[in-house]
This record gives structure tokens, C-alpha cells and sequence, in this order.
């Protein structure tokens, strides 16, 4: 199962590791390139929580931030 916030809907996102070398321009280089990047994930604070959803106990994850606003009901 692809972890995803229940309520939002809230989940990971790709971006990139960006490698650089080469000596910078203000320490007498020619200034630093970008030898390779990797692709990484950005993952969201989900906790395992269970909720009322519809009347009934559910157990989902929610992100942190509907926590905060207080979205829901606690089973």
C-alpha cells in the first residue's frame, strides 16, 4: 500500500541529489559543475492513526499537518 495521508492526500514526491565538483570561482576555480544527480524521494511525517471515517473505525495515515488542524475524530 503507497503510504498517502487519508485526508489530504499528502504523499511522497521525487526530485534529485545533485552532485557538483570542481573548485569555486571565489577560491581561484573555474567554478563548480555538475558531475551527476540521483533521483531521491521526499517523504511526508505520516503517522499510523486510527480515525472515524464514515462512522466506523478506520486505522490510515495521517500527515502531520491535518493533526495540527484537528481534521477529524479520533476513534
Amino acid at each position: 500500500m503507497l503510504k498517502k495521508c487519508a485526508l489530504c492526500g499528502k504523499g511522497e514526491l521525487k526530485g534529485k541529489t545533485v552532485t557538483r565538483k570542481g573548485q569555486y570561482k571565489a577560491k581561484g576555480g573555474t567554478g563548480s559543475k555538475i558531475s551527476r544527480w540521483t533521483m531521491r524521494k521526499f517523504l511526508p511525517n505520516l503517522q499510523s492513526m486510527t480515525i472515524l471515517i464514515g462512522g466506523r473505525s478506520k486505522k490510515v495515515y495521517v500527515c502531520a499537518k491535518c493533526i495540527k488542524k484537528g481534521a477529524f475524530k479520533k476513534a
